[in-house]
């Protein structure tokens, strides 16, 4: 298998700022995340901190970006996330026990930009990747129409995002 496996889960997305789009059986969400040491801080202690911590080896976390949450309607649970983070984009497969992660770094040169990638892998790649975080009950009902028409929404949702963005970033920097 490819990736990193971490024995700790992910943090959680923050609902009160993350955008959902309903797509029969899974819903998207769409957030604007900055990971840094006090977002690590804050939702990791005690021995999943030493798994994070070791993991960093040392170096600093600071980055941001736009993340989608591929989540099952019915239990709630978080599959897939894909990390459209401008330093170090990467994607998630969440295990169903909530207690395991994949982490699989994303490689803009051979893919190119992320969000286009992430959502050809929802709109074609979503059964096998759902089947390898767990979710093989949660694939088989899926609905290809409703996905097709709610990642329409979802990339004009992390399209604004991404412009916010840029444009709080052209302020900050006049």
């Amino acid at each position: 298998m490819t990736g990193t496996v971490y024995n700790v889960p992910p943090i959680p997305p923050d609902d009160a700022h993350t955008n959902y789009v309903e797509a029969g059986a899974i819903r998207i969400g769409v957030e604007y995340r900055l990971l840094d040491e006090a977002e690590l801080a804050a939702n990791y202690q005690g021995k999943q901190m030493e798994v994070i911590q070791d993991a960093l080896a040392g170096n600093a976390v600071q980055d941001n970006g736009v993340s989608l949450h591929v989540v099952g309607s019915e239990d709630g649970h978080e599959y897939l996330r894909f990390d459209l983070f401008e330093q170090e984009p990467h994607y998630h497969y969440i295990d169903v026990s909530g207690k395991e992660q994949t982490i699989i770094d994303f490689d803009r040169v051979a893919h190119g930009p992320m969000l286009p990638w992430a959502l050809a892998q929802i709109r074609t790649r979503l059964v096998p990747m759902l089947v390898r975080a767990g979710g093989a009950k949660l694939a088989a009902d899926l609905d290809a129409e409703r996905i097709a028409g709610c990642l329409v929404e979802v990339e004009k949702l992390a399209r604004d995002a991404e412009a916010a963005l840029a444009s709080a970033s052209a302020k900050g920097k006049g």
